[in-house]
């Protein structure tokens, strides 16, 4: 079984910056694929970004070149750098992963983590 545990939320003014972390532990190695997810109130969850064991990454259109999706596969933790916060990133974000090949099946996600919010104001 793998465990998801994600921290760094927090609250930061528009333009700001904050670093998510999602420590796994469990079977890992069986885990190809993770990504980060959000669910601001009202909407659907949201695919953000995600990468492989090769570190190849993809990202919604909504936050590429502000984010960064990054992995240490020795510590078996992932990340999300996020620059240039606005307003609209308000929302809880969830660490996720999945065994497959293609990373950028958002349905594919199966292991999930409890979240961590991010609150963005202007």
């Amino acid at each position: 079984q793998v465990l998801l545990a994600e921290s760094g939320g927090g609250s930061v003014q528009a333009g700001g910056s904050l670093r998510l972390s999602c420590a796994a532990s469990g079977w890992t190695y069986t885990r190809n694929c993770m990504g980060w997810f959000r669910q601001a109130p009202g909407k659907e969850r949201e695919g953000v970004a995600a990468i492989d064991r090769a570190s190849n990454t993809v990202y919604a259109d909504s936050v590429k070149g502000r984010f960064t999706i990054s992995r240490d596969n020795a510590k078996n933790t992932l990340y999300l750098q996020m620059n240039s916060l606005k307003p609209e990133d308000t929302a809880m974000y969830y660490c996720a992963a999945h065994s497959r090949w293609n990373c950028g099946t958002w349905t594919d996600y199966n292991t999930w983590g409890q979240g961590t919010q991010v609150t963005v104001s202007s």
